[in-house]
């Protein structure tokens, strides 16, 4: 049976903060399931959650990745220049970006089409993990594969967050290193520009 292979296309925006509570927000304006946000949320103790939109966001997100809770409720993404405001159910943030440095310069350099190549996420995945602790391309549960296509990235300079009325603290690096799944997060705050491609191979299908 062929495999199945679902396309997001949008940003990923992660963040720590002073309370140890990590953040990871997809913006996903193309989509197999239309226009959609979604948060992943790590607190200090390890306790994962998921906001999603609705429930077929929020069932196909949490059969690829790991989480101990979810959430379906309205996520909202609002962007203002270089700020971004989010608001999804009991959290709230708002984060701004600067601009792009070497490595966003050299990621819009690579050709959009090539960039989207499964070839070429196998080849920066060793450099990613290099050079900012993350993986382009793995599996977080068996029978599926993902990959990531990375066209740009800014830092984040500032964030407000807070969860359930508890103001997160200030910006911190996104440390530990969150445990959703394969690809984890840059240690350094960041938006990243991306195509996020995911296979779940069919029945008898190595």
């Amino acid at each position: 049976m062929a495999c199945e292979r679902l396309s997001f296309d949008g940003w990923i925006a992660a963040a720590g903060t002073g309370s140890g509570t990590r953040v990871v927000v997809g913006h996903w304006p193309h989509s197999p399931f239309g226009p959609f946000s979604d948060v992943m949320l790590e607190r200090a103790d390890g306790w994962r959650v998921l906001l999603a939109p609705t429930s077929r966001t929020a069932q196909y997100i949490a059969g690829i990745y790991h989480f101990d809770e979810v959430r379906t409720g309205p996520v909202s993404v609002r962007r203002r220049d270089r700020v971004w405001d989010v608001a999804a159910g009991p959290l709230a943030l708002c984060f701004t970006v600067g601009c792009r440095g070497a490595l966003g310069l050299a990621l819009r350099s690579v050709p959009r089409q090539l960039a989207r190549r499964p070839l070429w996420a196998a080849v920066t995945d060793v450099p990613a993990r290099l050079m900012a602790g993350v993986r382009t391309r793995g599996s977080s549960r068996p029978g599926w594969r993902q990959w990531y296509a990375v066209g740009d990235l800014w830092p984040i300079i500032a964030a407000d967050a807070s969860f359930d009325g508890t103001d997160l603290g200030p910006l911190a690096p996104v440390v530990p290193p969150v445990r959703f799944g394969f690809g984890s997060a840059p240690t350094t705050p960041a938006l990243v520009r991306v195509l996020s491609t995911v296979e779940r191979a069919g029945p008898g299908t190595a």
